[in-house]
């Protein structure tokens, strides 16, 4: 799955939630986010335009936060980016290479990059689909690929 963004925002952070509530917790805690303590008609009129415009902001992030995780397939979805994120994080990466500097073999219809012990990173046109992380054939080294500084290949 793509990640729109490095630094892509914890949706369940921003309703106060954890990724085990039920859609009801989570229609709960919305509910008493966005409609009793941010909503801009609940907003004290005597409040400074700071305040207000702060207030403006988080409700819209609220408001965000339950259009994904409200809905049961883009909840699924963001789930599934979530430990996506995580798994690559937690896993030890020794180098990043861009896309640009890994070699396309013609004939045997694949990417090859040389690891610093002498073996190979092989990746094929689906790999670059489904994987950011690729194991050296005869280490244990692992490189992360991307296509440009910001992107990620995916």
């Amino acid at each position: 799955m793509a990640s729109n963004s490095a630094t892509q925002k914890d949706w369940y952070c921003i309703l106060g939630a954890h990724p085990s509530d039920s859609q009801a917790e989570l229609k709960q805690k919305y509910q008493k986010l966005a409609l009793l303590q941010y909503h801009p008609d609940k907003r004290h009129k005597e409040e400074d335009i700071e305040l207000t415009t702060e207030g403006a902001h988080k409700f819209i992030e609220i408001s965000q936060a339950w259009k994904i995780l409200g809905n049961e397939e883009t909840k699924r979805e963001y789930d599934l980016q979530r430990r996506e994120t995580e798994m690559t994080r937690s896993c030890h990466v020794d180098n990043r290479v861009p896309l640009e500097e890994i070699e396309w073999e013609d004939d045997m219809e694949f990417y090859c990059y040389t690891c610093r012990c002498g073996g190979k990173y092989i990746l094929t046109e689906d790999d670059l689909e489904q994987s950011l992380l690729v194991n050296c054939d005869s280490c244990s080294l692992i490189i992360e690929v991307y296509r440009n500084s910001r992107h990620l290949v995916q």
